[in-house]
Formats: C-alpha cells, sequence, structure tokens
C-alpha cells in the first residue's frame, strides 16, 4: 500500500475532512446535516474512515436492519485512490456488517462505475439487477449487486 493507513469508526470532528472527500467523489454530496443525522440518530448506521497522517481520506458506511446489510457509501479522495483503501474499507464495512448479525449485504453502483464493480466483485458481489434513472444528477441507471456474508 506504501502508506500507513488507520481504520476507525466516524465521529462527527471528522466531517470536515469527510465533506472533503464527499465534496470529491459525488456529483451530488451528501450534506453535514445528513451525516450528522446518520451519526447521531440512525440506530441502524456505522461509519468508519480511512486515516492517512491524521487526516480523513476515505469512509464507507453501512445500514444494518436485521439480517441485511445496505452500503450507503464507500469514497476514497482522489488523491488517495489506487493505494488499496477503497478495499481496506470494503473490508472493514463488511466485517461490522456481519458482527451486527448481517448475512447478506448490498449496494447500488453506478452503471458506468466500472473501477467500484470491479471492487465489489472481487469481494463476491455479484449483480442483482438495475434501478432504472437512481442518480438524480443525470438519470444514470444503478446497478444493485448483493453477496452473501459468511
Amino acid at each position: 500500500m506504501g502508506v500507513e493507513v488507520n481504520v476507525r469508526r466516524m465521529d462527527i470532528s471528522d466531517l470536515g475532512d469527510v465533506l472533503e472527500v464527499e465534496l470529491d467523489a459525488f456529483p451530488n454530496p451528501w450534506s453535514r446535516k445528513a451525516f450528522i443525522n446518520e451519526l447521531t440518530t440512525n440506530q441502524f448506521a456505522y461509519y468508519i474512515v480511512a486515516v492517512v497522517e491524521g487526516r480523513v481520506v476515505g469512509y464507507a458506511g453501512v445500514w444494518v436492519v436485521i439480517d441485511e446489510a445496505h452500503i450507503t457509501n464507500i469514497a476514497v479522495h482522489s488523491a488517495y485512490q489506487r493505494m488499496g483503501i477503497g478495499d481496506l474499507l470494503l473490508k472493514g464495512i463488511l466485517e461490522i456488517a456481519k458482527m451486527l448479525g448481517a448475512n447478506k449485504a448490498t449496494l447500488e453502483v453506478r452503471v458506468s462505475n466500472d473501477k467500484a464493480k470491479s471492487l465489489y466483485e472481487k469481494h463476491g458481489f455479484e449483480n442483482g439487477g438495475i434501478r432504472k434513472n437512481y442518480y438524480t444528477d443525470n438519470n444514470e441507471d444503478a446497478q444493485i449487486m448483493w453477496v452473501m456474508l459468511e
């Protein structure tokens, strides 16, 4: 990997860096208020961050409801991509989902995002269908992906 990456639970104090990652990664970034709600109100949500030299450079989130995990987001700042951080975050969030009782996980990904789909497939995710016009910025379809957790 080349750099030392620490993965830990996200805290409200991380939101400045998390929002920088969010702005860099997504055309329709979540707001600070949305993240605060996830961290303080949503009883099903769990978020982790990847930290390099004291700076949050990526994060991942999951909602676990009964036995199903829905991965909400995985993002790594473009300056830190291709270092294995996304892989580390995905592994971490899937482990947490299992610890919280999930036996399967799902997510949506842009049909054009081959880099992300390749990462998910590497971890056993398979195509579960299409959500038409899912992304509001350009009406792009989302590919639904699923994996069984052992």
